[in-house]
């Protein structure tokens, strides 16, 4: 299979306003843009929306389910879609200047691979997709396993030198098959309007930006906007729009300007302070866990939800039908923001914040074996003035720790924002809504102490130079160090138990070959003990593993002492509580286990002579006994006298 990158044009989809067939080996990708014929009004730039969609077919499959058509987009082509830049606004008339590459990065055995296969990706310390011009870095989406600041600097440095020859691919195709660019003027704000409202706005901005509290600010500004207002009463055409858009305008550069020159924020803190931060733990009474991580103006609520195999979500992809055992769903009611709005479906941004706060905490989830729940994570984002998937981040880990879920490490969560000018910047730690509002960047950075988890960058300028991108790591790693310590005086580890509402569960190891022997003849020893200790008991066929589902703990052991007793092989020297099922004149037949039986001879029981077994048995009774003798068939010889 050829690994090269090709692109063609002009073959395929030609009404579109500029198409691209894009192939890797046998990967193959249509790329269109589109643009409306006529401008949205009361918009002054260009809004773009990616869709992302996949075919069975290219897999040679048809869709699984009752209806046999592909419908709403997945979760998985949601995120596709917010991660994508395509060639193919490149060759169009539609306005879009500086080519972009994109490159999947992963590290196998100390060495950097662009766009791995799926096994390579395994394997690696890290999965990091990074999209960039020939200059600059413009996206940043990463999953890792504790990765170092410095492995993720490296990758992408190695990314950038990537897309600088995916661009130059683009820029020939560009000159072959380009298309005559459409001219486009963002509508601008009358100059007098402008100097109205500046005049009117500075006088105000000072004391405005003296407040911290977000909504006060707002109510604060508000006035100012309804005073200018009137100022423009006998002017029909200039709309309370046009006033709010030349507010805005000078509003940012007020912001930018304070942060620069006097290195203070909106809220009056110093360039890289956090947020006060306030942690609770248990706060609901009846859930498996919960925490509340509050921030500033940010709150996150995260609840945690212990299930069995049976509540893993089942995911039907190209690679293959899989099956999911770690789930975070992140909602954002409208009241969080104060808001009136429907409270519908997820929304994209809520499918990608969820996603994003599910691959922070990945890495530090127990295995299966070692804590065989399904686990799913509900955060409520409650309040929000910037970084609410960060705080779900820490939410969401303080919660797991309340629910006795095993984490190896404690996982906090970062926002970095950038404010520059042609001549400096600033890094800022911990951005609230207005610096991601006027800021050049959101660089969200999760992990644990010894290393990052997650990566999400997103720019509104022409992007990031790579000694940005490292010194922002830096500074991430030294505010996510510092929520840690906050966050571990209120919970610093696991709890050694689950709790008493959620369901028991244990998972046993067996023999594949034992598998037989638990579900019995037509499921009759299963459907037995699952009757007998009240539990439900589930067999994973391909690793040879029981998962053994109570209500009580009582009842979990007992059902697993039984399936231990059942699977294992009998030896010489092992004791058991046998149930004796039938009396002779010689002896006792007692069950050791379903299927398993073996013979209590008269003399093995007791150093006294015995003249009816009877005088000392009776079927039904629990007998310990100890195995004295297996044979070549198999039969069992059992002693009372020698286990007592």
């Amino acid at each position: 299979m050829s690994n090269s990158l090709v692109f063609s044009s002009g073959e395929v989809a030609k009404q579109a306003n500029g198409s691209v067939k894009v192939s890797f080996g046998d990967t193959v990708v249509l790329v269109t843009a589109c643009m409306s014929r006529e401008p949205r009004e009361g918009v002054n730039f260009l809004p773009l929306t990616v869709e992302y969609r996949e075919r069975t077919y290219a897999m040679g499959k048809i869709p699984g389910g009752f209806i046999k058509r592909e419908g709403r987009p997945k979760d998985s082509e949601i995120l596709c879609a917010r991660l994508i830049e395509s060639c193919a606004l490149v060759v169009s008339d539609i306005p879009f200047f500086t080519p972009l590459g994109a490159v999947r990065v992963c590290k196998v055995d100390g060495r950097l691979i662009a766009n791995p296969a799926y096994q390579q990706r395994e394997k690696s310390s890290f999965d990091i997709v990074v999209a960039g011009t020939k200059e600059r870095i413009v996206m940043i989406e990463a999953g890792a396993k504790e990765a170092s600041e410095a492995d993720i600097a490296s990758a992408i440095e190695y990314a950038h030198e990537v897309i600088k020859e995916i661009v130059k691919t683009q820029e020939s195709i560009r000159d072959k098959a380009g298309k005559n660019k459409k001219e486009f003027s963002p509508n601008k704000i009358d100059s007098e309007v402008l100097k109205v409202v500046k005049d009117k706005a500075s006088s105000h901005m000072e004391s405005i930006y003296t407040i911290a509290d977000k909504e006060e600010r707002e109510t604060a500004i508000s006035r100012v906007i309804s005073e200018i207002e009137d100022l423009f009463s006998d002017k029909e055409d200039i709309t309370s729009d046009v006033i709010k858009d030349a507010f805005c305008e000078i509003e940012k550069e007020y912001v930018k300007l304070r942060i620069l020159k006097d290195g203070l924020r909106p809220d009056s803190r110093a360039i890289d302070e956090i947020r006060p931060i306030d942690c609770k733990v248990n706060a609901l009474p009846r859930t498996h866990g919960s925490a509340i991580f509050t921030r500033g103006q940010t709150q996150s609520l995260s609840v945690i939800t212990l299930g069995t195999s049976s509540d893993e979500q089942t995911i039907e992809a190209l690679e293959g039908e899989m099956s999911k055992r770690f789930m975070l769903h992140y909602t954002f009611p409208p009241f969080s923001v104060g808001e009136v709005k429907p409270m519908r479906g997820p929304s994209r941004r809520e499918i990608g914040h969820g996603a994003l706060a599910e691959k922070s905490l990945l890495p530090v989830l127990p295995d299966r074996e070692e804590f065989p729940y399904t686990i799913r994570i509900v955060s409520e984002i409650l309040e929000s003035n910037g970084s609410s998937s960060m705080a779900t981040v820490c939410a969401a880990s303080l919660a797991l720790m309340d629910a006795g879920v095993p984490i190896k490490a404690q996982v906090a969560g970062i926002a970095m924002g950038l404010v520059q000018n042609a001549s400096e910047y600033k890094i800022l730690t911990d951005i609230a809504g207005l610096e991601d509002h006027y800021g050049e960047m959101d660089f969200k950075v999760a992990g644990t102490r010894n290393g990052i988890t997650a990566i999400q960058l997103d720019v509104k300028n022409e992007g990031l130079s790579i000694a940005t991108a490292k010194e922002t790591l830096l500074k991430a790693k030294e505010a996510r160090l510092s929520i840690l310590n906050k966050m571990d005086e209120t919970l610093s580890s696991p709890r050694d138990r689950v709790s008493e509402y959620a369901p028991k569960i244990k998972s046993i190891k067996i023999d594949i070959d034992k598998i037989g022997e638990v579900i019995g003849p037509g499921g009759r020893t299963i459907r037995k003990m699952s009757r007998e200790h009240n539990v439900t008991i589930d067999i994973d066929d391909d690793e040879g593993r029981v998962f053994v589902v109570a209500e009580k703990e009582e009842d979990l052991a007992k059902a697993v002492d039984e399936i231990v007793i059942l699977t294992r092989d009998i030896s010489v020297g092992d004791i058991y509580d046998a149930k004796v099922v039938k009396i002779t004149n010689f002896g006792a037949f007692c069950d050791l286990a379903p299927g398993k039986s073996g013979l209590l001879h008269i003399s093995e029981l007791s150093d006294k002579f015995v003249k009816d077994v009877r005088d000392f048995l009776k079927e039904g009774d629990i007998v310990r006994v100890k195995v004295v003798n297996v044979d070549a068939q198999g039969k069992i010889t059992l002693s009372k006298k020698q286990a007592e």
